[in-house]
């Protein structure tokens, strides 16, 4: 019973990872919507960096869970 406390406890500390990464989201688009507004001819540019930046943070994201899931479903 001490064990599956202690990985539910682990599990959900780890899932502070996710928080944070939907914050780095966030914070990606909302740098793209005012980059854009700033100067609307680079807006090809600035499209494609942003995506890199998306799929750079949801990586991070994807690994938290990852973690998550190994602390739930291991031994």
């Amino acid at each position: 019973m001490l064990v599956t406390a202690a990985k539910l406890i682990g599990a959900g500390i780890a899932t502070i990872g996710l928080a944070g990464a939907g914050a780095g989201i966030g914070n990606v688009f909302g740098s793209l919507v005012l980059a854009v507004s700033r100067n609307p001819n680079e807006r090809d540019e600035l499209f494609r960096l942003a995506i890199l930046g998306f799929a750079l943070t949801e990586a991070t994201a994807l690994f938290a869970l990852m973690v998550v899931f190994l602390i739930l479903f291991t031994f």
